[in-house]
């Protein structure tokens, strides 16, 4: 069972991986400009979208708003 959480949350985080690069992607935006709107470093839009960051509730909330979504869009279906 413990392998089948752990399966679970690194496909939560690849989920979310896609659904952040996806959208910046729309916007035509680098991680950099990404970076810069969120007021976060460009390592950390790295580490999200290569799923091996876990953002807080806030920080969540904050990139939602510099990618101009709610943030249940950024929240995988599976």
């Amino acid at each position: 069972m413990d392998r089948d959480i752990k399966k679970f949350k690194k496909q939560i985080l690849s989920d979310f991986a896609a659904l952040i690069r996806n959208r910046r992607h729309e916007l035509n935006m680098t991680q950099e400009e990404l970076a810069e709107k969120a007021d976060f470093h460009v390592n950390y839009i790295g580490g999200l979208e290569r799923g091996t960051r876990n953002p807080s509730l806030v920080s969540l909330t904050i990139l939602a708003r510099a990618l101009a979504v709610s943030p249940k869009d950024l929240m995988p279906e599976s």
